[in-house]
């Protein structure tokens, strides 16, 4: 069996080995909400920090930009464009969220149904 950094890989009889693992790293992630005021008032109450922004002549939408340098956006829904079955992970001050958090781990729904597992400090 090789390894790809820490994870065992099976390779098959004629195929070629995954090179050594580069670092990769999440960068932007867009949900598309037909509720975009309710859950921008969800995701700042975990304590994003929202910005409205609009580009060009593009939907007026808001980006919160995380700790880690990803930026995370929510836009208005649209016909064809919307995000549905979704499952994020956050890591939260629990005290600064609205209503407060406890430490440990919470599993919450925003307003558009999409599962939240939120990790509090």
């Amino acid at each position: 069996m090789l390894r790809y950094g820490s994870i065992p890989v099976n390779v098959s009889k004629g195929q070629e080995p995954m090179s050594d693992p580069k670092p990769v790293g999440v960068t932007l992630l867009v949900l598309y909400s037909p509720q975009l005021e309710e859950c921008w008032r969800f995701y700042q109450g975990l304590g994003l920090d929202f910005a409205a922004e609009r580009h060009g002549q593009g939907p007026e939408h808001y980006a919160a930009v995380l700790p880690n340098g990803m930026v995370f956006e929510l836009y208005p829904a649209r016909p064809g464009r919307q995000t549905d079955a979704l499952r994020l992970g956050l890591a939260v001050d629990g005290s600064t969220a609205t209503p407060p958090l406890t430490p440990g781990r919470h599993i919450l729904t925003d307003p558009d149904g999409r599962t939240v597992e939120v990790h509090s400090t």
